[in-house]
This record gives C-alpha cells, structure tokens and sequence, in this order.
C-alpha cells in the first residue's frame, strides 16, 4: 500500500529555512558593530557622508558604526568588497555616483553595478560645475562653445581619468555642442586642477565642492552648473540647461547600499533610520557646507537612480566610445 509522506519537499523546506533564519536575524539586528565601506579616500564627498550618518546612526540603534575606507581602482575595491559580504545588515556602502559610471565603461567587473547590491536609500547629491581659469578670456559657455568651435582640436580638457564622470559629461557636451576638444585624462583630480590654473589646459568638469575654494581664492571662474533647475545652493549661478544644453545633466550622487540578499525588515529599520537622520536640521547644514544636498528617499528610488545612471552613462560611453584604462 502506498503512503502519502508528509515530509515537505527539499526545495520548500529549504525555504522554509532560509525564511526562518532571515527573520531571526532581522529580529535581532543589530546585535554587533555595523561597518560602513566607503571606496573613496579619507576627506572625500562619500567619506564625510560616511563619517556624519555614522555618529548618528550609531546613537540610534546603540551599537559601534565603523567607517572603514576601501579605496583603489575608481572605487571598484570597495564596491566588489561590498558585494561579496554576508547580507546580514553588518556591511553597508555609501555608494558614489562613479559606481554607475564605472560599470558603463568597464564590462569586466567582478560584480554586477546593480543586481550585486541592496538599495537602502539615496543620500545626497553634489553639483558637477563647468569651469575655466580666471586667466581665461571666456565668461559664458556661449563663449566657451565659439572658442572652441574657431580652433577644433586645438583646446584641451582635463579629467581625474578616462571613463570618470567628467569625462562621461564633457563627451556628452561635446557631442551636444558640436566641439572638437582633446581630453587631457590625470590620475586622480589634483594634476588636472594645477593645469588648469596654469592655463595648460583650458576647461574641465568639476564638482561644486571642489571649485568653490578655488573660485573663491579667484584661480577658477565657474560658467554653470549641470542640472536641470537652479541649485538653492548656488541660485545665482546659471545651469547649462539655462544657457542652451538641457540634455546635459549630471550631478554627484551617494546612496546606501548593502550587500544582495540582505533581509527586508533590515532594509526597512535601515531605511526609517537614515531618512529621520538625513531630515536633521544639523545634518542637513552639515552637508550644505559640503555643497551636498541631503535628500533621501525609498530602496525603490535607489534603485532606480542605479538603473537609469548605468544605461544613460552606458549609452553615452558607448557614443563616444569610452572603455576603461
């Protein structure tokens, strides 16, 4: 005679575990130090992110909030240390907008920009600004554009590297306006910035935060910023939108990420923490200070700024035919 078993198959009872243990591990985090990656250097726009949400989510939740710096590689050290972590909540990224960017130009990376991560959140955003010399006779990016249009392939660009965002929306702007420029590629933003001021080279793309000391000290003149609508930050300072390139859009963006897998009830706790933080006053004038915007959000919003900046970034790599190094 034939039994029924009333043992549960393997894959469902699998499952079945793996749902169990999710809970019981959601239920007690966080019970141990929790670890913030960042892949940029000490003093960098993503590591003052880190260091400030640290302190604060560290109060919240009553446990220590380590920011450990992963830097090398564009920021593909600490995105794949991220990615290859146990999704138990423990190991967080504050992931910057070069990890989109990054995985438009390079196909050989050993995670995925997005299916290798959990979005918490978005954080901040910086400002990307157009800037020349102040020993430079061009005032306007209408300026810029006939300058350059009267001697193709005579001016220069510099960029921190090829394939960085900079040199992603100089291309794109190029295309957009029709000039021939020749990208001068540095390693790393310092380099670049000295040729600029010494005139050796004649524009380039630059975050807000970085131009401001140098536009203030009188060694930079800043033509616009790259966004759709004047920055509350700097609302007297014309977007290139304005002044002619609306396609040309693009800022500095930091978001949470977490490791693939990571259990919802931690995302959710995560989420409600760091949005209640980023809605601090204190906090809030903290990173305007940074020329950052605290902003915020859904995972579903992380995750679609994710999506979206890789295949824009994709397609404009792709136009201009940028690959990494």
């Amino acid at each position: 005679m034939c039994r029924l078993s009333t043992v549960a198959p393997l894959p469902a009872l699998a499952a079945a575990l793996f749902a169990f243990s999710s809970l019981a591990l959601a239920q007690s985090w966080p019970s141990r130090p929790i670890t913030i990656v960042v892949s940029q250097a000490v003093s960098t726009a993503p590591d003052f992110v880190a260091r400030t949400l640290s302190v604060h989510l560290a109060e919240n939740l009553k446990v220590a909030v380590v920011v450990d710096n992963k830097g090398g590689a564009s920021g593909n050290i600490g995105a794949e240390y991220v990615a290859k972590a146990a999704p138990d909540g423990y190991t967080l990224f504050v992931a910057p907008s070069s990890l989109s960017t990054n995985a438009a130009v390079n196909r050989k990376l050993r995670f995925d920009a997005v299916k290798s991560f959990t979005p918490i959140l978005p954080l901040a955003e910086g400002l990307q600004s157009l800037v020349v010399s102040t020993n430079s006779p061009v005032k306007s990016v209408k300026e810029l554009v006939a300058l350059v249009k009267a001697q193709p392939g005579k001016l220069f660009y510099a960029t921190p590297g090829n394939g960085t965002i900079h040199h992603l929306i100089m291309e794109q702007f190029k295309l957009e306006a029709g000039m021939d420029l020749v990208h001068v590629p540095y390693k790393g933003l310092t380099g670049g910035v000295t040729d600029l001021i010494g005139g050796r080279v004649n524009v380039m793309f630059i975050t807000v935060a970085a131009a401001v000391p140098f536009v203030q000290q009188g060694k930079m003149r800043m033509l616009a910023v790259i966004m759709p609508k004047r920055s509350r930050l700097l609302p007297d300072m014309p977007t290139l939108a304005e002044q002619g390139y609306p396609k040309v859009l693009a800022g500095s963006w930091y978001g949470m990420l977490a490791p693939a897998g990571v259990p919802a009830e931690i995302v959710s706790r995560l989420n409600s923490e760091l949005n209640a933080i980023l809605a601090e006053k204190e906090v809030k004038d903290s990173f305007a200070k940074q020329s950052l915007e605290a902003t915020g959000g859904t995972p579903a919003r992380m995750a679609a700024i994710l999506q979206t900046e890789l295949d824009r970034w994709r397609k404009i790599a792709d136009a201009a035919r940028i690959t990494a190094d």
